[in-house]
């Protein structure tokens, strides 16, 4: 005798399965042994800048450096990328990653909910949602940041965790970054009158529950869209990476599954919002090293009309070990330093092709430009953004997929491939 499956129960059933892909997809190659020596002076060089920067700035910096480590074991082990993600989704159609980011920015949003609509902050801070205008610069800023991060190979937290982990071509994309997000930042006055609308944040019109509620039914919407996109196009499955092999053992030397990193990047984003009484971000920092260096060399960055701006002078004035950005920033290129050694992938890589390095420092510039223009990055604008219910932060990432497309075409001028439908894996 049988019994029939209830439609619902099918249905919930194949919601929750796996998406299909051409191929299943390969069994994880065994993590190789701990890389000893790496380990050790990246643990020394996190335990030695925390206790420094406790000691000589105070407990709330130390802290956010803590959770900046978190992040970069985060980023690391669950390899959570925004670059890889839309470029499977563009090219072949596997939207595993964009998924993964729906989780993530479903999960940030439902504590940022609750953090800033009680007013829950640590160390006497408020927690501000992240809010950005509506204009010509974020238009033209997230479709040059996505062509940037193509050409790149990362994103703004990729490049970091990339950084940490020892790929040498990531290191001239963030050389990139610094020189691209210091130069707009010194020609402020060319592009700050662009034409913009005021910012947008649905909780001023329909309170936290009412713009968390809008934002939750959004991005379930856009995973149920992407399992259809996926079932119908069969994409190839997105690689493996090396892992251990006991579930303990995963836990410090990885791989993570993307919904577990997505999890764990929300509480520790979280947080950073908590702690500093802002969203966490990257790219301001980039901007501030890039000013740094300019003055180090006999420049005089506090007199561009970028750092004249609130906010913005007293980031210049201060000590950069006291500024939120360039701690979590430092934070994540360590924490990824111990996740790689600890997985035993630590590893510097040489003879990086021509066209692979021009493109690395090419997007690099592109992303620091596009972020600056656009007031964010994918982690300050479209995570902090959406997260936060600003519409800004939707608007990036609506054009940071159009941006995807056209970096998709430049990346064979530099050598770089692309996924196909042929491949086995993408």
């Amino acid at each position: 005798m049988t019994t029939a499956t209830p439609a619902g129960a099918a249905k919930t059933s194949a919601l929750l399965s796996p998406s299909p892909t051409s191929a299943p997809r390969p069994d994880a190659p065994a993590a190789p042994p701990v890389r000893r020596v790496p380990l050790a002076v990246s643990g020394l060089l996190a335990a030695a800048l925390t206790a420094y920067v406790w000691s000589a700035h105070g407990a709330k910096p130390g802290v956010l450096l803590l959770l900046g480590l978190g992040l970069g074991v985060a980023l690391f082990h669950s390899r959570f990328g925004f670059t890889s993600a839309w470029r499977q989704l563009v090219a072949v159609g596997n939207g595993t990653g964009l998924r993964a980011h729906t989780l993530l920015l479903g999960t940030t949003a439902t504590l940022f909910a609750l953090l800033i609509g009680t007013g829950t902050g640590l160390f006497g801070s408020v927690p501000a949602p992240s809010a950005g205008p509506l204009g010509l610069g974020l238009l033209i800023g997230s479709f040059v940041f996505a062509v940037g991060m193509q050409l790149g190979g990362a994103c703004a937290s990729g490049t970091l965790f990339a950084v940490g982990s020892g790929q040498t071509s990531i290191v001239l994309t963030l050389g990139g970054f610094i020189a691209g997000a210091t130069l707009a930042a010194w020609q402020f006055d060319l592009w700050k009158d662009l034409p913009a609308l005021d910012p947008v944040v649905m909780a001023d019109h329909i309170g936290w529950f009412g713009s968390w509620a809008v934002t939750i039914l959004v991005l379930a919407a856009i995973a149920l869209v992407s399992r259809r996109v996926q079932a119908r196009r069969n994409p190839p499955p997105i690689d493996a990476v090396p892992s251990a092999r006991s579930a303990a053992a995963r836990i410090l030397r990885g791989s993570w599954p993307l919904a577990v990193g997505a999890l764990a990047l929300a509480a520790l984003g979280a947080g950073v919002l908590a702690v500093s009484g802002g969203a966490w971000g990257i790219t301001s920092a980039f901007s501030l090293w890039g000013a740094e260096l300019v003055r180090a060399l006999g420049g005089h960055p506090e007199s561009w009309s970028w750092w004249q701006q609130p906010g913005n002078k007293e980031m210049l004035a201060g000590p950069v070990l006291t500024d939120k950005t360039s701690l979590t920033d430092i934070g994540i290129m360590i924490g990824a330093a111990v996740a790689a050694a600890l997985g035993g992938t630590w590893t510097l890589h040489r003879g990086v092709p021509w066209r692979t390095a021009t493109a690395a420092v090419l997007g690099g510039v592109l992303m620091g430009i596009g972020a600056r223009l656009a007031g964010g990055c994918n982690i300050g604008a479209y995570l902090a953004g959406i997260a936060s219910g600003s519409l800004h932060g939707w608007i990036w990432g609506a054009f940071a997929l159009l941006g995807t497309w056209a970096g998709l075409k430049l990346r064979p001028l530099f050598g770089l491939g692309n996924p196909k439908p042929g491949d086995g894996v993408c």
